[in-house]
This record gives structure tokens, C-alpha cells and sequence, in this order.
């Protein structure tokens, strides 16, 4: 079952954080706190029945384990990297340094500049080591499960089919949800 979790003996069952077993995308967060943010592209990626795993991964704080995560990702795997970064936001440029695996950045709502740090942040990456970067916050995480769907999806028919399903049913509800009662003619 792709939501078996590995649980250590140090983290709480309940933990949201977990690696997977055929896991193809690794979420990957600075901390607890951007859980708030990123388990939207968890739930979204679930939403689709794409196997991933979360993991706490700081590049401050951590980067021995990041460095270790982003040599092993592809061996073990993993297809696509999705980082959700705050304030300084390195997490993804590192992850980009360290795999071939195309990193999708999800820039975290910050309290002092309301995340505009965080996105040009992450930005600014060199030539030759890309990331592609999502919109700030819940957006961006929904949006950047959606684009590893899409990339997933170019070789696998009934992962396209999904999408092309969730997309009718996207459209579907924009336009059954009409306009409030107004004055237009």
C-alpha cells in the first residue's frame, strides 16, 4: 500500500512525516512549520494516488541529511522533488545541486515579508542548476503537486487520464458556480 508508513522509534506515530516504500516524489520541508503549507501537495499528490513521502530536511540545520537524501533520491526511486522552503528558502538550490531529479520549489509564507523573501530567494538560482519555482504558499504547494502529476503523467496513461479528469471537473465547477445575484444586466 503506497501510505504504509516507516515510522523511527523516535517520532510519534502520528508524525506526518514518513518515507515510503515505491515512493516517486519526496516532499521535503525545512521544518515542522512549513507542514501547514506543504501537506497540500501531500493531499493532492494522495488526491491522485501518487505514492510519495515527507521529510523534514533543513539545509541549515540538517545538511549532512540533505546531502545524503538528494544522493540517494534517484537510487531509491524518486522521480521528482517537491521543497518548500522559508526566509533564506537554499533548500531547493541544494536539493538542484545535489540530484538530476527536476526539483519543483514551493516558497513558504514567511511572518515578516509574507513569503516575497522566500520566492526571490529561490529564484535566483545559476544557470545550469534549475528549480522550478511555484507560486507563494497553499497555491504553490497544490500547483506544484499538479506539475508532478503532469510530468509523472507523460508515462503513465492512467495517471493522464486522472488529470485530464480532475481538469473537466475543475471547469465543470467554475462554471456551475455562476455569479451572485447582482445588478448587471
Amino acid at each position: 500500500m503506497f501510505w504504509s508508513r516507516c515510522v523511527s522509534e523516535s517520532s510519534a506515530a502520528s508524525s506526518p512525516f514518513f518515507e515510503v516504500v515505491g515512493a516517486v516524489v519526496g516532499i521535503v520541508m525545512g521544518s515542522r512549520s512549513d507542514w501547514e503549507t506543504m501537506r497540500h501537495a501531500s493531499e493532492m499528490l494522495k488526491e491522485f494516488g501518487v505514492p510519495h513521502e515527507c521529510r523534514i530536511v533543513s539545509a541549515h540545520r540538517t545538511p549532512a541529511l540533505l546531502y545524503d537524501y538528494a544522493q540517494r533520491a534517484a537510487s531509491k526511486g524518486l522521480k521528482i522533488i517537491i521543497a518548500g522552503a522559508g526566509g533564506a528558502a537554499h533548500l531547493p538550490g541544494m536539493f538542484a545541486a545535489l540530484t538530476p531529479l527536476p526539483v519543483l520549489a514551493v516558497p513558504v509564507e514567511s511572518a515578516v515579508l509574507r513569503g516575497i523573501d522566500s520566492l526571490l530567494s529561490i529564484i535566483q538560482m545559476p544557470a545550469g542548476i534549475p528549480v522550478g519555482t511555484l507560486a507563494i504558499g497553499k497555491a504553490g504547494a497544490i500547483n506544484a503537486a499538479l506539475l508532478a502529476v503532469g510530468i509523472l503523467s507523460l508515462n503513465d496513461k492512467t495517471l493522464s487520464r486522472k488529470l485530464d479528469a480532475f481538469r473537466v471537473e475543475q471547469s465543470r465547477k467554475v462554471l456551475e458556480e455562476g455569479l451572485p445575484e447582482t445588478n448587471c444586466p
